[in-house]
């Protein structure tokens, strides 16, 4: 019975694990690299697998660094089922098409830029629209607490992860030889505690274990600061001569949450007289399928649902759709709140807006997310002076502020106290999903504080889970 890691070994993108056991093959996730310049080849890249031979695939929830190469594997011979929630199965109806949207896009300008007028290997697009079309076709959606069988050795459960819309913990129960398995795939968990969505579900036992590593060698502020710190970052952009403040967010997740807030401390006299525009329309769809699952959200913000109405006590809320109406935004020098994706910088209307307020002292930049290594956010994070954007150097001018308390990733404490619910230690623990120090110092925290026995895969390794040979 062997596992691979396929993707998010020592890196935090391109999720990917392939179980291989007698007469069976699938995949927990299969995600799309992001970050850093050699991230297309790798997508690029065939699959360290024949695709033909994949029975199934279970999917934790619908970030593109989890769900972006589904399309890519239909393109390559995949027929089978692609099981995950409900609401992820809604959310990849956005994400997916918005992703081959993008890939044919760039194509196409490569194409006009290159010489002959020709499309080249390095420049076609991954998969196209055709493609995410047949995909989301082989897209099964299960409830969320409910067994599962995908095959007759196979038996498998989501559990609420707390993450983002629709995210998954998977439990999966594998028989081989007359013995059954159970692995558990974190998946991206959430900090317990955040508003809109619930704590992760507490799994009590596992014989192998893959746990995530995103903030594994530390904490976040907590809400309150964080708050407060949001708070103050509004007042005195609007007292100090008043630019526009601009919000790179992921447009499932982020985006919802950052609106929750401005409209709770709207409602309770914190803020006034707030200029909000929501410009991505993926973030639109994204915030309109959020609106549908009002099941899965917490009572904290049930009680408080109109959050996500565009008039409902924020006084001027805006969800842009065109392109015309996303350039007028960049005339706006002073009070706007720009909430924009794609969450790290690397593509996208956030861009351009950050191409016009980079410059201007008057500005700020509001990271509200991780930044992967190799991300125009990572830089901008680590106090990039000047960044390249569209061919040109831009000065970095304005304050750029992380609210990393708004993470939809748990910290280090979360993780501990999530993997403190296990009755037993695991068999075998995996650390994944995390840059390789921050991975190797939670392992690390694991082995002294519980006795666990954990490993740091490395990316392209296989163990045997019944010998625990890698």
């Amino acid at each position: 019975m062997n596992l691979h890691f396929m993707g998010a070994a020592q890196e935090v993108t391109g999720s990917c694990y392939l179980m291989e056991t007698k007469g069976l093959r699938f995949l927990v996730d299969c995600g799309m690299v992001q970050g850093g310049r050699e991230a297309p080849a790798r997508n690029r890249q065939p699959f360290g697998f024949d695709a033909k031979k994949i029975d199934f695939v279970l999917l934790t929830h619908a970030h593109i660094d989890h769900s972006g190469l589904l399309p890519k594997l239909t393109r390559a011979g995949f027929k089978g089922p692609i099981y995950t929630t409900s609401a992820t199965a809604d959310l990849l109806g956005v994400m997916l098409p918005d992703s081959a949207h993008i890939q044919e896009a760039d194509a196409e300008r490569a194409k006009r830029r290159s010489r002959r007028g020709k499309t080249t290997a390095a420049s076609a697009p991954i998969y196209t629209m055709q493609d995410t079309r047949e995909c989301l076709r082989q897209v099964q959606a299960v409830g969320y607490d409910d067994k599962h069988d995908p095959h007759p050795a196979v038996r498998c459960r989501f559990r609420d992860a707390g993450h983002i819309l629709g995210s998954a913990i998977i439990e999966v129960w594998i028989t081989e030889n007359g013995k059954t398995t159970k692995i558990v795939f974190s998946g991206d968990l959430g900090q317990p505690g955040r508003p809109i969505l619930r704590d992760p579900t507490i799994i009590e036992e596992a014989d192998c274990l893959l746990i995530e590593s995103t903030y594994g060698n530390r904490d976040h502020k907590d809400q309150t600061s964080t708050v407060e710190e949001l708070i103050e970052i509004v007042e005195n952009t609007r007292h100090a001569g008043g630019g526009n403040i601009i919000v790179p967010a992921f447009a499932v997740g982020r985006t919802q949450e950052v609106l929750y807030h401005l409209h709770r401390l709207t409602c309770e006299g914190r803020l006034h007289d707030l200029m909000v525009f929501v410009d991505s329309p993926m973030a639109t769809e994204a915030t309109r399928i959020t609106r549908q699952h009002l099941e899965l959200f917490d009572e904290q913000a049930t009680k408080l649902a109109g959050w996500h109405k565009v008039g409902t006590n924020l006084p001027y809320l805006k969800f842009t759709a065109s392109v015309e109406e996303s350039k007028t935004l960049n005339q706006i020098r002073s009070g706007a709140i720009i909430i924009s994706a794609s969450g790290m910088c690397t593509a996208g209307r956030i861009r351009h807006h950050l191409r016009e307020n980079l410059p201007r002292r008057e500005s700020v930049i509001l990271i509200t997310g991780f930044q992967a290594k190799g991300t125009l956010g990572r830089r901008l994070v680590d106090g990039a002076r000047q960044v390249r954007m569209f061919g040109k150097d831009v000065p970095v001018r304005a304050a750029v502020h992380t609210l990393n308390g708004f993470s939809a990733h748990a910290d280090r404490t979360a993780l501990l106290a999530w993997a403190d619910g296990f009755k037993t230690s695991p068999k075998q623990t995996f650390v994944v999903h995390g840059e390789a120090d921050t991975a190797q110092e939670f392992a690390e925290k694991l082995r002294t504080d519980k006795g666990w026995k954990v490993s740091v895969p490395e990316l392209g390794s296989k163990v045997d889970l019944l010998r625990g040979q890698q």
